[in-house]
C-alpha cells in the first residue's frame, strides 16, 4: 500500500498547471465532489508507474480497425505486451482482456461496446489480482505468483483527439488505505471504489491523440515503497466544445511479471 506520507499538496511546479473543475463520483456518502483536475502534459517526462502510478507514452499501432476483435487480440495485444515490457523491464507480460468504450451515439452500432465509466475506481485489488492470474494462466499461475507482478492497464483513444469524457488519474502518492472501498457488487470480480479525500491529486492529459497511450498501475504485489495502485475515472470536461466528437477508446489489461533468476 502507499505509505500515505504525502500531504496531498501540489508542488510548486504542479501549481502552474492548467486545470479544470469537474465533479467526480466517489463511493463515500457525499457522492459527487467538485475537484481540480490538472493537465499533466508539462509533467509528462517526469511521471512514472512506480512513483505517481501512471505515465504517458507515444506509441503507434498497426491495427486498422479496433472494432475488429480478432485484430485486437492477435495484433494489438502483442503490441501492448511489447510496450509494457519496454516501459517496466518485466521479464514476461500477458495481455488478457480489453474494453472498448464510447459515448451513446457511437455505441448504437455495436451493442457490446461499453460507455465510459464515471465512477472513481481501480480495476483490481489485493484479492482479485491473484484470482485473475489463476483464471487466465491456469497451471502456470502457481509458479508465476511466486514472482513479483503488477497489473497495468494501457488506455488509448481510437478516434482522437479526445474532446469529450477524458480519463482522469489520481496520483498514487495521495491515496491512503482508508480511502479504499473493496466491492464485488454488480461486477465479475472485486474492485476498489474510493472514499473522497481532499488529499487526492487528480490529473489528465488534454486532447490525447491516437498515437498516445496512458499506462496506469492497478496493482503491484511489491511492498517496497513504490506505487501499488491508482484510482481512475472518466469525467465530464466543462471545457468540451458543444460539438465535441464522441470519445472512443480501448483499454487493454496486462499482467507484468518480474521473474528473478532461479525461479
Amino acid at each position: 500500500m502507499p505509505t500515505g506520507s504525502d500531504s496531498g499538496k501540489l508542488s510548486e511546479c504542479e501549481k502552474t498547471l492548467r486545470s479544470v473543475q469537474a465533479r467526480l463520483n466517489y463511493a463515500s456518502p457525499e457522492g459527487h465532489r467538485l475537484v481540480s483536475i490538472h493537465d499533466a502534459r508539462p509533467l509528462a517526462d517526469s511521471l512514472s508507474l512506480d512513483v505517481q502510478g501512471f505515465q504517458l507514452e507515444r506509441c503507434g499501432t498497426a491495427v486498422s480497425n479496433f472494432y475488429d476483435q480478432s485484430q485486437v487480440r492477435t495484433l494489438y495485444y502483442r503490441e501492448v505486451e511489447q510496450l509494457v515490457r519496454g516501459v517496466t523491464g518485466a521479464t514476461k507480460v500477458v495481455a488478457f482482456e480489453h474494453d472498448l468504450r464510447s459515448s451513446a451515439s457511437a455505441r448504437q452500432r455495436l451493442s457490446w461496446v461499453r460507455e465510459p465509466v464515471k465512477v472513481v475506481h481501480d480495476d483490481y485489488t489485493q484479492k482479485s489480482s491473484p484470482e485473475r492470474i489463476r483464471l487466465y494462466l491456469g497451471t502456470e499461475a502457481n509458479t508465476l505468483l511466486k514472482s513479483h507482478y503488477g497489473l497495468i492497464n494501457v488506455w488509448r483513444p481510437i478516434d482522437g483527439p479526445v474532446e469529450e469524457s477524458p480519463l482522469a488519474i489520481c496520483d498514487a502518492r495521495s491515496i491512503r488505505e482508508e480511502d479504499l472501498v473493496p466491492t464485488e457488487e454488480g461486477v465479475k470480480h472485486e474492485v476498489y471504489l474510493f472514499n473522497f479525500s481532499p488529499r487526492h491529486r487528480w490529473f489528465y492529459f488534454a486532447d490525447m491523440k491516437t498515437t498516445e497511450v496512458l499506462l496506469f498501475k492497478c496493482f503491484d504485489s511489491r511492498c517496497d515503497g513504490r506505487a501499488r495502485f491508482t484510482a481512475h475515472t472518466s469525467f465530464d470536461d466543462p471545457q468540451s466544445p458543444p460539438d465535441a466528437r464522441p470519445r472512443q477508446s480501448i483499454e487493454v489489461r496486462t499482467i507484468a511479471f518480474f521473474i528473478s533468476e532461479g525461479q
